[in-house]
């Protein structure tokens, strides 16, 4: 841990090589493993596992249970739920067919990327080989199988797209042409193919 202006619970176990930035708070009976990385002013809640060589950004907020195994990648202003969890193995199995325990040498990790501002809302799993979008919002216990696109809010088991999130959370109101966010006045601009919905870029607020 090479940076000393950071907090962490007695009863938390944080490896010795773990990376923790200024600012960064972890709670109680949290675990961070070694190689583990995370950026300043995260906040690792009650019982958090961050598993060994996890790379998260700063100004990540992760709250209690949370677990998140190798292979992911979070980036700056995250939210993540209690009890979510961040899946790595898409065959999972215990053993080998000759009945031998599996090793590290067994298997192939799967990725996942959480890009900037994206939430992650409580009790969701994100399965393997996944990328939720900037500013993206997933639902509570939403099972997210396939990709996530920016501003993108997914729901359900798997998690489907049902509209668009403004960078202040909010729905946006609408698919189509230009959008302007009814609680901030955040401006958007979308995609006009109604088979392929996606959010082009934000703009500045004409209020």
């Amino acid at each position: 841990m090479t940076d000393d202006a950071f907090f962490a619970h007695p009863s938390a176990d944080v490896a010795e090589d773990a990376v923790l930035g200024s600012g960064t708070q972890v709670w109680h009976q949290a675990q961070i493993r070694e190689g583990a990385r995370l950026g300043q002013r995260c906040n690792v809640g009650k019982g958090v596992y961050i598993d060994h060589d996890v790379e998260i950004g700063n100004a990540v907020k992760i709250q209690n249970r949370a677990s998140i195994y190798h292979g992911t990648t979070i980036e700056d202003g995250v939210f993540v739920g209690p009890h979510v969890v961040f899946t790595n193995d898409l065959y999972p199995r215990a053993i080998n067919p000759d009945g031998s325990p599996k090793t590290e040498d067994d298997w192939i990790v799967g990725r996942i990327v959480i890009r900037r501002g994206a939430s992650i809302g409580a009790g969701s799993v994100i399965l393997p080989d996944v990328e939720v979008g900037t500013f993206a919002l997933v639902g509570a216990g939403s099972i997210v199988t396939r990709s996530v696109p920016a501003f993108g809010i997914v729901v359900g088991n798997p998690a489907k797209c049902v509209g668009y999130a403004c960078k202040c959370g909010r729905k946006l109101p609408g698919y189509v042409g230009r959008i302007v966010c009814n609680a901030c006045g955040a401006e958007y601009i979308m995609g006009d193919d109604g088979s392929d919905i996606s959010l082009l870029a934000p703009k500045e607020s004409s209020r």
